[in-house]
């Protein structure tokens, strides 16, 4: 297996023909990234040109960016830069990290319920703040697919292979696809890749399931271990008329909203949600999509030398009609994202470069799609 290593250039593509206000952070950021990458001076310099900033980029800043590496051109542009901000407002003090919410954790093995009341509170607000506490970051995504057309579940065979760089930023998912069974692949919509996929296991499923609206049904299953760590099992429900859980089959384009139940995995040590299972109900009998079953697992990466909890393995189990589909992806290589990022994949062949956009500010759905 040879490794080819993709060098995504994100801000050089988008800025060269537009102009764009960054502040002294985002500036700072951005040098560094391209610096490390080794981008071209020319181009890094005539990206500044067309920057603007919002903050003051005094002497001692500049001098601390200069110091990362940049070229000649790109010292020249940031001294232009400094000069065209004297007049602006200095960067503001970075806010203070939030404190971490004060939870009552109760570590009983058979907790009264009470107890049991308290655990879930525990659980909810954990699950609600979530996506507050990730930062904006980059990982790689590799989509295995496979299909069983007898409907036994003994005879599934591979159908493709997906890799693709996923973006979360501003607690939003973009998705690129960049390469299928090893070929690399240009303008290809993480939407349009037929078979079955899905989106939101970046915080909006686990959201869902506990916002306020919901309304879903909980109840405490036992205290149990996963992953080598102690858990309390919670079981909750979500009737039709409150879910926001989505399935839309292209052979009849028709889009439907399905019930759905499963489990809730915590941790008992901090009420980190370390698992989830889905499996949705009440789907119209003349749906061609019959059911639809979701394990999403988290783990601890590393992000900017800081331990954050993110999604490690997702597995979707579904069928429409006969045929039986089985999706397992797997997320690796989280970085933070910047300017610029390298995206390293193993693959067998196929090397290029690639641009990647910010992702749209636009909520994703918890939905499973099936075509």
């Amino acid at each position: 297996m040879i490794r080819k290593v993709f060098i995504l250039a994100i801000a050089i593509a988008a800025l060269m023909f537009a102009q764009r206000t960054m502040t002294v952070a985002q500036l700072e950021g951005f040098i560094r990234s391209s610096v490390e990458q080794k981008l071209d001076d020319k181009e890094i310099a005539e990206v500044l040109k067309r920057t603007r900033l919002s903050e003051r980029l005094d002497q001692k800043a500049l001098s601390q960016l200069m110091s990362l590496g940049a070229g000649p051109r790109t010292s020249a542009a940031l001294r232009e830069l400094s000069d065209s901000s004297a007049g602006l407002p200095a960067p503001a003090a970075a806010a203070p990290a939030p404190e971490a919410p004060k939870r009552t954790i109760v570590a009983s093995l058979h907790p009264t319920s009470e107890q049991q009341q308290q655990i879930l509170d525990g659980i909810r607000e954990y699950a609600l703040n979530y996506t507050q506490s990730l930062p904006n970051f980059i990982c790689n995504q590799v989509t295995h697919r496979q299909v069983d057309s007898t409907g036994t579940g003994e005879h599934y065979r591979e159908l493709d292979k997906i890799q693709e760089i996923l973006t979360y930023f501003e607690h939003r998912e973009n998705y690129k696809v960049l390469a299928v069974n090893g070929q690399m692949v240009n303008n290809k919509d993480h939407k349009k890749l037929g078979g079955a996929i899905s989106e939101g296991e970046f915080g909006s499923m686990m959201y869902e399931i506990f916002a306020p609206e919901t309304q879903a049904e909980f109840t405490f299953d036992h205290v149990g271990t996963w992953d080598g760590q102690r858990v309390n099992e919670f079981r909750y429900h979500v009737p039709k008329q409150r879910s926001q859980y989505s399935i839309w089959a292209e052979q009849v384009d028709r889009t439907i909203i399905a019930g759905y139940h499963g489990t809730i995995y915590a941790a008992a040590a901090n009420s980190s949600v370390v698992r989830i299972t889905l499996e949705t109900e009440e789907i119209p009998p003349d749906f061609p999509v019959k059911e639809v079953a979701v394990d999403l697992r988290y783990g601890v990466a590393k992000i900017s030398d800081q331990d954050f909890v993110v999604p490690i393995k997702w597995e979707m189990h579904s069928r429409d009609g006969r045929e039986l589909e089985w999706n397992s992806a797997e997320f690796t290589l989280y970085r933070k994202f910047e300017a610029t990022t390298s995206l390293t994949f193993d693959t067998d062949e196929g090397d290029a470069k690639s641009d990647s956009k910010d992702a749209k500010d636009t909520k994703p759905q918890v939905k499973k799609q099936q075509q």
